[in-house]
C-alpha cells in the first residue's frame, strides 16, 4: 500500500514541476516579445564593435535604443484579450 502512495506523490510532484516550467516558458516568451528586437540589435552592435566596424556598431546601437523605447511604449498600453495580438510582430 505504501508503494502506491509513493508513486502518486512522485507523480504529483512531477505534474507541479511541469506546470511551473510551462509558466516560466510563457513568461519568457512574453518578455522576448517585448524586448527581443532590442536584444538582437544590442548583440549586433557588440559584434560589429568587436569586428572593428564602428559605423555599423553605432547604427545597431541606435536601433537598439529605438527598439527599447518602442518596447517601453508598448508595455504602457492597456491591452485586453481583444487586442492581444496587435503589435506583437517585428516591424
Amino acid at each position: 500500500m505504501q508503494k502506491i502512495s509513493l508513486k502518486r506523490s512522485r507523480g504529483q510532484g512531477m505534474t507541479e514541476y511541469i506546470i511551473i516550467v510551462a509558466l516560466i516558458a510563457v513568461a519568457a516568451i512574453g518578455v522576448y516579445n517585448f524586448f527581443g528586437k532590442t536584444v538582437r540589435n544590442q548583440t549586433g552592435a557588440i559584434a560589429a564593435g568587436l569586428g572593428g566596424d564602428e559605423t555599423s556598431a553605432k547604427t545597431a546601437n541606435g536601433n537598439a535604443k529605438k527598439a527599447g523605447g518602442d518596447a517601453v511604449t508598448e508595455v504602457s498600453k492597456n491591452k485586453g484579450l481583444g487586442t492581444f495580438t496587435e503589435g506583437t510582430g517585428d516591424k
